[in-house]
């Protein structure tokens, strides 16, 4: 447990640098990474593979545009990485990053007032360092509170997402092991089952084999949030299943638990073929990339909530729709 705690420690401290007002974002990144330090973010900013480049592009224009910024963290724990043999250790954090809207950002309009900008990061922590990042945000939640609506037939509720029911997300003390294997077991069950898309039993009941009846997943917008399994089926499962086909495989580069806490990142997940209308635009019978984010509660031996970040930029703009494209020549307004 002392290799998990020790790092949490490093992302603490690069944390409490970051995030502190006037502080130089390039030594801190530089302080804070590996010399081989590879961060993945949300198009348009993908990959990036130097500290000082991850200043300059991302963190210093979203500073200078989100001033007064925040860190509201709701969940944060760590563990060894199932995708490698448990070799790896990673620090997650998520919640969303807050400040006063005061200057564009990649072409959103800025209002002047409070804005909360959904994250989540994945630390891959090594020797002491952060050797890589997968920092997901969601921007489309971005430009829905600018007033920009880049995908106007959401099918479930577009809201500024709460952090777990329980209020218990922050795992700065080391947790029972057996809690997190109990949590990564009951991911695992999960993810098996969303590749059986033919088998015998109903979507709902599919559902009800790992997740609770109550169940709360906060997706992105455009597509939304939605609770209990009858209406995560009807709001966005059972359209996404819908809507596309010969799906690949799910892979994942990072995938852990601790305590009541789990969940995994993926560059990309899986691909699927737009064979169907989703999210309001028409089929393209393209083959498409999901780089996605999940993270989960469990309650019990089922999941209870699960926070979703996907790269539906990224998504669109290889199905011919690229919606900051749109924004920048005025399409939205």
């Amino acid at each position: 447990m002392k290799h998990l705690q020790a790092a949490k420690a490093v992302v603490r401290a690069f944390y409490e640098e970051l995030d502190a007002p006037g502080t130089d974002l390039e030594t801190v990144l530089i302080r804070h990474t590996a010399a081989d330090y590879l961060w993945r973010g949300f198009h348009p900013f993908n990959e990036l593979t130097d500290a000082t480049d991850v200043a300059r592009r991302f963190w210093k224009p979203l500073r200078q545009s989100l001033t007064s910024l925040q860190r509201r963290e709701d969940i944060f724990f760590a563990g060894r990485n199932q995708m490698d043999g448990f070799q790896g250790t990673w620090v997650v954090s998520m919640g969303h990053l807050m400040g006063l809207f005061d200057a564009p950002f990649l072409g959103i309009p800025s209002a002047g007032k409070i804005v909360m900008l959904r994250y989540c990061e994945f630390h891959r922590v090594e020797n002491g360092k952060i050797a890589q990042t997968a920092m997901y945000f969601d921007l489309p939640h971005l430009m829905e509170q600018a007033g920009i609506t880049a995908f106007p037939r959401q099918t479930a509720a577009q809201l500024v997402q709460p952090g777990p029911m329980t209020h218990d997300g922050l795992l700065f003390e080391a947790q029972p092991e057996q809690e997190g294997e109990a949590t990564l077991a009951v991911i695992n069950q999960m993810i098996g089952d969303l590749g059986q898309w033919d088998n015998d039993l109903s979507l709902e009941d599919e559902l009800r084999q790992t997740w609770c009846e109550d169940m709360l997943w906060w997706g992105p917008t455009g597509i939304g949030a939605t609770y209990t399994i009858p209406r995560y089926a009807q709001q966005h499962s059972g359209l996404f299943r819908a809507a596309f086909s010969d799906r690949s495989k799910t892979t994942h580069t990072a995938r852990l638990a601790e305590g009541a806490y789990g969940g995994f990142a993926g560059w990309p997940n899986f691909t699927a073929r737009l064979s169907g209308d989703f999210m309001g635009r028409p089929a393209t019978n393209e083959i498409g990339e999901f780089r996605v984010i999940d993270i989960y509660r469990r309650k019990g031996d089922k999941l209870a909530e699960n926070w979703i970040f996907i790269d539906l930029l990224h998504f669109w703009k290889g199905q011919g729709y690229d919606v900051l494209q749109q924004l920048n020549d005025g399409k939205f307004t």
